[in-house]
């Protein structure tokens, strides 16, 4: 199917997502189709239409990750009392700002984090490394000695692991800055007290979880919504602000995607 240019003032392909809609479209053969799904919830086109509800053969595989997207979204649009209370910035700004400060002074950028969490900076190490800075994950072979002006990452949603206090307690004794990103930043625990500056992500983890319990159907026999398990929420806004925050730098340290590009490896 060949697509064909947008009517004036609507907009081709979208999706809109929030607690209680989901909202598709598409633009295809010179006119707007409504798509509809098996959600037990209204679903809204883009250009003002409402179109009933009806049940759709087929998977609902989407239906699924817009829920999970919502939640996820959620954490960055709905920051809780305690961001104010706390004197938390946004955990972008905290990022960026201290990234930024160590590529200027042209210091090494260390990461650390345990489970899934660890694979998530991962994810970023390789970023940094793509953005041009000089940037390496606590425990690879590779990695050289912490020094002064060095900056470690570490996360803890939490709010502390054994592993990750001890990490931070080796990199403050040797001069470098801690970065303790977290969703439990009252927690108390020595990554908590050693942190330089605190990245406060507030997204549910294994110490919230509510003992892992399912979502429960609702009263009108409508499907339960999808409910992220243990520590899913966190690390899934980890990578999306790890996203944000590469976005943020290439933009700031003056990236281009050929320069990102360059410094892949060839090795695959």
């Amino acid at each position: 199917m060949r697509r064909q240019p947008a009517p004036s003032g609507q907009v081709r392909d979208s999706v809109i997502v929030g607690p209680n809609h989901l909202s598709l479209s598409f633009f295809g053969q010179g006119s707007y189709n409504k798509v509809k799904a098996e959600t037990g919830r209204r679903i809204g086109v883009r250009i003002g239409e409402a179109a009933e509800p009806v049940a759709m053969s087929g998977d609902q595989s989407y239906v699924i990750a817009a829920q999970i997207c919502d939640q996820i979204c959620s954490v960055f649009s709905s920051p809780p009392p305690s961001y104010a209370a706390g004197g938390f910035p946004q955990p972008l700004e905290v990022l960026g700002k201290e990234i930024v400060r160590a590529a200027h002074a042209a210091r090494r950028i260390f990461v650390h984090g345990v489970g899934r969490e660890g694979l998530m900076l991962k994810a970023l190490c390789m970023r940094l490394f793509h953005v041009g800075l000089s940037a390496h994950v606590v425990g690879d072979v590779t990695t050289p000695p912490i020094g002064a002006g060095d900056l470690l990452l570490c996360s803890a949603g939490p709010g502390g692991f054994s592993t990750v206090d001890a990490i931070c307690r080796v990199a403050r004794s040797a001069g470098a800055r801690v970065v303790l990103l977290t969703a439990q930043p009252g927690s108390g625990s020595e990554a908590c007290r050693l942190a330089d500056a605190i990245a406060y992500l507030p997204a549910r983890t294994m110490a919230d979880d509510e003992d892992g319990a399912p979502a429960a159907p609702s009263s009108s026999g409508d499907p339960p919504a999808v409910k992220l398990p243990m520590g899913s929420l966190y690390e899934g806004a980890m990578f999306v602000l790890f996203e944000m925050l590469v976005i943020r730098l290439a933009e700031e340290l003056g990236r281009t995607p050929a320069e990102l590009r360059s410094r892949h490896t060839n090795l695959e």
